[in-house]
């Protein structure tokens, strides 16, 4: 376990954290709205530009609740349940008030029989029935804040639930509270060890029994605070708590199992809430697969979205997605409580060669920095270590100097290094007493260091005295079980600091108003219809988008006239509103240099047109540019997140290849040239085997340009290809020799 992280805050957020007896954790760049939020300032697109930060203070730790539907007769469901909610009640210092409509008392506490007659105003109202709906409806005159509802067949079920869960919905919004729930579980108001300290955990699950593995990390010694099941979100979702947690200066980090998104753009807006606390998001995010994501909508009754964005996206907003819950519970466990890196570089340190290889193996393939010891650091090793065993990185001791003096020195002398950031020491199996040794000198380093030490522990048994006492007793070193669990947090974690120490919100630059090109560029839009490709060449020049030149004629003699003025050779192109992939219809004709070809090229083109049945508005003659990169950039609708900005390699790689990065608008340039960075084909764009670099510049430029042309058309247009896009060498800019757009 790890120590806490420090740093430079802002005087307000430094007095809240210090106000609860926590040490400070670093706040990254924070324009964050209030608590509350902001729903008023809107983007271009109408949508808002911070996240609201529900109050669920009186939600964790209410004053007074209603257990609605309370019981106390044995074998009852709900006989348990209003049992563990009169204990929490006691350790959160509230007063409970059961309901039930034939009881006079229920636990010896006096029973009331409806919302109507309890003698407070209550904070939370727990309802233990089957129906919520008209309870719902009661507590709307009571001015209760919270409720949860318990309930299930509701949307999980299919199209009937989607529809009584609808209605829910709709009278929760009329009363005013809030709920959690239908569908949910009694998680939040679980027993918390209140003996631990150190930043925690914040976790938020939609399927309770899948935070159990986090949540048993108190008995490892890891701080949790807060549980949120939020099963079937039909008001309260995980992006609200997102927004809440990240403000509460207890929680070092958030965990989420998350099963489908109720609303991608507040997600967002919550994710870049905590980016700008610094407050780290570990997610399992599952629907991956089709079949992952059937299941998942069974389950939650949610669009799941299509993963490619949902990846893009939580990586844009620095939500770090791993796979499985035990790579959630390891990872939000380190990044919880280890203090910001000093040093990108990781050193292994190990008793056996063959293990340091292995590890260091993996752990630069997962793209880990493992630098190379400076030859006075490796000099300074061999005093201890014999000089036929390596210490360049991998550090292998051989073994028995891990048994006396020694130990302590090699692991000092490596934590001095300032390239090493990290230090990692796998011990595959339990190997006494020089493994028990080796734990402890690694304990007592890292009280005194402020480098992050690292240990896999393994052993599959698990009760050696060295792993249960010496390591997991340490709050400042990070234990694991397996090489990959470890490689997998060590990374988050570097790669969580590099994020938010550069972090700027992309909502602080995003548009408030249309741009001068909107008005035009809206005029051409035909709703329901795909626009011709001159057409949606008209629409790329209103955005500052380069085409070539090019003349559309409806004549072969206005055809040769046009050649003339573009200049030789030419690209002879079919144009109409039906007209998608033209090449497979044979109406593309490329290199023509004369008038002649120019004459029997409208022909053939015409001619085909007529027997394919495809209506023209001309012929396209245009300007050939044959040299540069061929990329495609284009937007699409996503059903959670909006309009989405892809880039990738163009022509007929972009169906071959696939080699495609995404993200949702509003992102900067930084964003924009990561894309490009995430593409296999990258090097292309650096200029390979002679090929001139190409004009990277320009291609971010006409990035950017799409981007906010989905900011400001998203409500009309559907879907844009511009492909290929020819990125021309460096200093000549990129034409759009292409374009297809389709119209909502």
């Amino acid at each position: 376990m790890l120590g806490s992280t420090h740093g430079t805050l802002t005087t307000d957020f430094r007095a809240r954290v210090e106000a609860c007896g926590e040490t400070p954790r670093t706040a990254v760049h924070s324009t964050a709205a209030p608590a509350g939020g902001d729903a008023a300032e809107l983007d271009v697109s109408g949508r808002p530009l911070h996240s609201d930060v529900p109050d669920l203070d009186r939600f964790f730790r209410p004053e007074s609740v209603a257990v609605v539907g309370a019981s106390d007769a044995d074998g009852r469901p709900n006989t348990g349940i209003t049992r563990q909610l009169i204990a929490w009640a006691g350790r959160v210092g509230a007063r409970i008030h059961p309901v039930h409509p034939t009881r006079a008392t229920v636990f010896g506490l006096p029973c009331h029989a409806s919302v109507a007659d309890l003698p407070e105003q209550v904070d939370l109202a727990v309802l233990l029935v089957s129906d919520p709906l008209p309870v719902i409806e009661q507590l709307a005159d009571t001015k209760v804040k919270f409720a949860v509802a318990f309930a299930s067949g509701f949307a999980e079920t299919g199209e009937a639930g989607a529809a009584a869960q609808a209605r829910l919905a709709s009278a929760v919004k009329r009363s005013g509270l809030r709920l959690l729930g239908p569908n949910t579980n009694l998680n939040a108001f679980e027993e918390f060890r209140a003996d631990l300290d150190g930043p925690a955990i914040a976790l938020i699950t939609q399927s309770g029994h899948q935070g159990r593995p986090v949540y048993t990390l108190q008995e490892l010694g890891i701080r949790l605070s807060h549980w949120a099941p939020t099963g079937n979100e039909a008001d309260l979702e995980t992006s609200d708590f997102i927004s809440y947690f990240a403000e509460q200066p207890e929680v070092g980090a958030i965990a989420c199992y998350v099963e489908g998104l109720k609303d991608g753009r507040q997600f967002l807006l919550a994710a870049d809430r905590a980016a700008r606390n610094g407050v780290p998001v570990v997610a399992v995010k599952v629907g991956r697969t089709e079949t992952g994501a059937r299941m998942a909508a069974s389950h939650t009754g949610k669009l799941t979205g299509a993963d490619t964005v949902v990846d893009a996206a939580m990586r844009q907003f620095g939500v770090i997605r791993v796979d499985g819950l035990d790579e959630l519970q390891d990872t939000a466990a380190l990044l919880a409580r280890a203090r910001p890196p000093q040093a990108e570089g990781v050193v292994v340190y190990s008793i056996s060669g063959g293990t340091g290889a292995h590890f260091s193996d993996l752990a630069t393939e997962a793209g880990l920095t493992l630098p190379t010891l400076s030859e006075d650091k490796q000099r300074e090793l061999h005093q201890w270590i014999p000089d036929y065993l390596g210490v360049s990185n991998p550090v292998d001791n051989g073994g028995h100097p891990v048994g006396d003096w020694r130990g302590r020195k090699i692991i000092d002398a490596l934590l001095a290094d300032p390239s090493v950031g990290v230090l990692i020491c796998p011990i595959t199996g339990p190997f006494p007493p020089m493994s028990d040794r080796l734990a402890q000198d690694l304990v007592e380093a890292a009280e005194q260091t402020d480098k992050l030490i690292c240990v896999i522990w393994g052993s599959p048994v698990g009760t050696e005295d060295a792993y249960r006492t010496t390591l997991l007793g340490s709050s400042r070193v990070a234990t694991f079980r397996t090489f990959g669990n470890c490689i997998t947090a060590v990374r988050a974690y570097l790669g969580h600091h590099r994020f938010t120490a550069a972090y700027r919100s992309p909502f602080d630059e995003a548009p408030r108003t249309p741009s001068p090109s909107f008005r035009k560029a809206h005029a051409l839009m035909r709703p329901g219809q795909q626009l011709s490709e001159h057409a949606a060449k008209q629409l790329l020049r209103a955005y500052g988008i380069r085409v070539p030149r090019e003349q559309l004629v409806t004549s072969a003699a206005a055809a040769v006239r046009a050649a003339g003025l573009v200049g030789y050779p030419v690209v002879m192109k079919a144009s109409g509103p039906q007209l998608g992939h033209k090449t497979e219809l044979g109406l593309v004709k490329i290199g023509l240099t004369s008038a002649s070809q120019i004459r029997d090229a409208y022909r053939e083109l015409t001619d085909i047109a007529r027997y394919e049945n495809v209506p023209l508005d001309g012929v396209l003659v245009c300007q050939m540019v044959e040299r540069g990169v061929e990329m495609v950039v284009g937007v699409t609708q996503d059903d959670l997140f909006g309009p989405t900005v892809t880039v990738g390699l163009g022509g007929v790689l972009v169906e071959v290849l696939r080699d495609a990065a995404v993200r949702v608008p509003p992102f900067g340039e930084d964003q924009a040239r990561h894309m490009l960075t995430e593409l296999r084909g990258h090097p292309l764009l650096e200029g390979v085997r002679g090929a001139p670099p190409a004009d990277v510049d320009a291609l971010v430029e006409v990035i950017l340009r799409v981007q906010r042309m989905a900011l400001e058309l998203g409500d009309v247009l559907s879907e844009l290809d511009i492909n290929p896009l020819m990125v021309l060498p460096r200093g000549q800019g990129a034409v759009a020799l292409d374009a297809l757009a389709i119209c909502r």
